[in-house]
């Protein structure tokens, strides 16, 4: 059963058992009382009263717990299930990497593209064994630098062979990585590549389907994840919003770095200077858009925390996981510790 609740339930009639415990609480005390009522005072006893009387607070000590052990066991029966954060097993990520001229601003010493590299490759030498990595640069057009593979030191040396290019296409990255995930995903008609592409052929009604998929819940796709990195503006190539829908109607978080001072830095070559500046705006509504989220780095040490931060989040998963067993250990424990200290604080006469 689905819940907004943190705890959901797969047998929560069960739980209506529960409502015996207040009912043994007033049998309890109602034991008590009758006890008191049939009990001989004799008055020559008064002093040991007296000198116990601060111990009595221990009697109940042992029910309490058991009372407890009961509950959890009753909560371990209904078999609760919660969201638990587990380390994935089966995961495809790509890297879309900016390689436009604007990653040679000096802003992030020694520049942004080296600073990219280094914090990259920490990134990939730190992500779980078991998960496939892709490479994808991207300046004017984009390129598969290396396909999914679990062979780190393919990734590695696809990081260091990385070189500046003219112009700034995301929505060229994000559509290459996205197609990575998706091979059999032919090229999308967006509004805006309308015109680009020689005679612009009406789709058929199954590459449509392909394209344009029934929309899943962004996100939900766990086992793929693109994480999109740039330092500017779109200047050439489809616009990235509506490839980041595209990517969320297939449940594909992407994840977004923003790199470089947010004042932004100046380039130039022979008799020409261009300023140079991050648009987060848009890296912030293709992160919401598909449910990920939006990092910033304005030097070499936030951009290697920024992908610490994301190995950590995409290394693990939520997923809803049956959490019975700690409500059954919670009950044992309970049990256990209440049968030792009633052995303890009252032994019994041999």
């Amino acid at each position: 059963m689905k819940s907004a609740l943190p705890v959901a339930f797969a047998w929560p009639a069960v739980l209506w058992l529960l409502l015996l415990l207040p009912a043994l609480v007033g049998a309890y005390w109602w034991a008590l009382q009758r006890r008191k009522r049939d009990a001989i005072r004799v008055p020559s006893l008064a002093p040991v009263h007296e000198a116990v009387g601060g111990r009595t607070w221990r009697r109940h000590v042992p029910p309490a717990l058991l009372l407890g052990a009961l509950g959890a066991l009753l909560v371990a029966a209904a078999r609760p299930t919660a969201l638990v954060a587990l380390p994935t097993q089966q995961k495809t990520i790509i890297l879309a990497m900016d390689v436009s001229m604007s990653m040679r601003a000096t802003d992030i010493a020694p520049n942004r593209l080296s600073a990219a590299q280094t914090a990259a490759r920490a990134f990939v030498e730190d992500v779980p064994p078991g998960t496939r990595l892709g490479l994808v640069a991207f300046a004017g057009s984009a390129a598969v630098i290396q396909a999914p593979t679990r062979k780190r030191q393919d990734i590695l040396e696809g990081i260091d062979s990385l070189q500046l290019q003219y112009a700034t296409a995301i929505g060229s990255g994000l559509l290459t990585a996205l197609r990575t995930l998706y091979p059999e995903m032919p090229e999308p008609d967006l509004p805006s590549m309308r015109g680009q592409r020689g005679g612009n052929r009406p789709l058929g009604q199954k590459e449509r389907e392909t394209i344009d998929p029934t929309p899943i819940a962004p996100r939900s796709q766990t086992s793929n994840a693109i994480i999109l990195l740039t330092d500017g503006q779109t200047t050439a190539g489809p616009d990235p919003l509506e490839v980041a829908r595209l990517a969320a109607q297939r449940g594909v978080p992407v994840y977004t770095v923003g790199i470089g001072t947010r004042e932004g830095d100046f380039i130039g070559g022979e008799g020409w200077m261009m300023h140079v500046k991050l648009d987060e705006e848009t890296l912030r509504r293709i992160a919401a858009d598909t449910h990920a989220e939006y990092f910033y780095a304005n030097d070499a040490s936030a951009l290697a925390q920024v992908y610490r931060q994301l190995n950590a989040q995409i290394s693990l998963e939520r997923a809803q996981t049956e959490v019975g067993a700690l409500f059954a250990a919670l009950g044992a424990l309970l049990t256990v510790v209440a049968v030792a200290l009633s052995l303890a604080w009252f032994p019994r006469p041999a």
